[in-house]
């Protein structure tokens, strides 16, 4: 077994195709039932005896550093010890793998994608194989979405990135294992089309050259880049979650069926019915009279109140949803207030699979039932609907009685007459 003192995980990049919940939120914090995609991989790289991981970061950096001090509170040692290596400008994955570089001190070291989800044993095996390794998925649905990789008797011969055409449904799934060797390829790259220096390009070549890559296939694996991927992987890891687990408080009258996990501090009021899998975090009021359905996870502090439906839906920190409203397929970000009857839809009339649009251009989710995604901080008044697939943009405010069918940009009021103005003071002040 080879052994891997040094990781590298990219996380520099803005994540703008989990608009808008990471205006508020950085993308490798996106929560995983109750922790985050970073943890996650820190995890990963201690079971690993990874010594010491080099993260790269540039926007949300403050945050990002918060919440590793954060970790050391919470545990007696952090997962593993962490470098923060601040990019400045994002140019791409190959500029943020040189700036990481400089800290490396180990001949072979990984690099990971600081916005996929991969697993323990499948990362294990990459140890096995000597040299420069590229990791693998064969994805189901389309791959012209990602990076395709061609291959031949286990060695990589080229990746091309989203092709117009099927050519293979192996996709890079932005994990490495690389050697000291390769980075002079890295060093060569020029901007791509894209405007960014991108590793892909180095890889490709280094192939030229007469490098050795070799390819790795992964059991499962998850690019985390779109609001309804959050949701999936939630849900895959609810899926395994065999046990209930109720540390927390539930009132005569209530009804758990199913997985539950409910932890400490939190309340389920009399008259509420909840239909596991389901994960309820600390300090979470659930009901009186609410009605939580599979999949669903809900995190700390928020408040779900009399009367509400929410269905496989993502419900992030010390958001109210109080009274008289339904949440399906959706994920409401941080501190957010929807008030009396607000509803988030998840169907088309039409049952066709729901659009969102990312980036500028209408993406097909693949899913028939997919509702709204609400940044953090986001308010909305009494009878509020929102249309399935829209997006509200953090620190928004909808006034009573509207209909949204349009994604609304952040620090926007939306008054009842369909006009908008802007919500002076607001904090979300873009990308640069």
């Amino acid at each position: 077994m080879v052994e891997v003192a040094d990781a590298v995980i990219l996380a520099a990049g803005y994540g703008k195709g989990l608009e808008p919940l990471t205006y508020t939120k950085h993308k490798v914090l996106m929560p995983i039932l109750n922790k985050t995609l970073l943890y996650h991989h820190l995890e990963i790289l201690r079971k690993l005896n990874v010594k010491r991981v080099i993260l790269v970061v540039s926007y949300l950096k403050d945050q990002v550093i918060k919440y590793l001090r954060s970790l050391e509170k919470e545990i007696p040692k952090r997962p593993v010890d962490v470098l923060v290596v601040d990019e400045g400008k994002p140019l791409g994955t190959a500029h943020a793998l040189l700036k990481g570089y400089e800290y490396v001190r180990s001949k072979e070291f990984l690099v990971i994608y600081g916005d996929v989800y991969i697993e323990l044993e499948d990362i294990r095996s990459i140890f096995d194989v000597k040299g420069n390794v590229i990791t693998t998925y064969r994805v189901s649905d389309d791959p012209r979405k990602y990076g395709v990789v061609i291959m031949d008797n286990g060695n990589v011969k080229r990746i091309v990135e989203k092709p117009k055409e099927i050519i293979s449904r192996n996709v890079n799934a932005g994990v490495y294992k690389l050697t000291s060797d390769f980075i002079k390829y890295v060093e060569k790259v020029k901007l791509s089309e894209r405007g960014e220096y991108e590793l892909t390009d180095a890889i490709n070549m280094a192939i030229e050259e007469g490098l050795i890559i070799k390819s790795l296939s992964l059991n499962y694996w998850l690019d985390v880049g779109r609001p309804w991927k959050l949701l999936e992987l939630n849900r895959y890891l609810l899926h395994k979650v065999k046990e209930s687990s109720i540390k927390g408080k539930v009132e005569s009258g209530a009804i758990l069926k199913g997985t539950v996990i409910l932890s400490e501090g939190s309340e389920v009021l009399s008259g509420s019915y909840i239909v596991g899998p389901v994960f309820i975090d600390t300090n979470v009021v659930i009901g009186p009279n609410a009605y939580i359905r599979p999949y669903t996870v809900i995190l700390s502090g928020a408040k779900i109140g009399f009367n509400v439906e929410v269905k496989e839906s993502i419900v992030m920190e010390d958001t109210h949803i109080s009274h008289q409203a339904y949440v399906g397929d959706s994920i409401v970000g941080e501190q957010c207030n929807l008030g009396a009857g607000t509803i988030l839809a998840n169907l088309r009339f039409d049952e066709a699979s729901v659009k969102v649009t990312v980036k500028g251009v209408r993406e097909d989710s693949g899913r028939k039932k997919l509702g709204a995604i609400v940044g953090g901080f986001v308010k909305t008044g009494v009878n509020v609907s929102i249309c399935p697939g829209v997006k509200v943009g953090s620190y928004s405010w909808i006034y009573p009685g509207v209909t949204i069918c349009r994604d609304v940009p952040p620090c926007t009021i939306v008054k009842s007459d369909g006009s908008l103005s802007e919500l002076r003071g607001c904090p979300v002040k873009g990308y640069d």
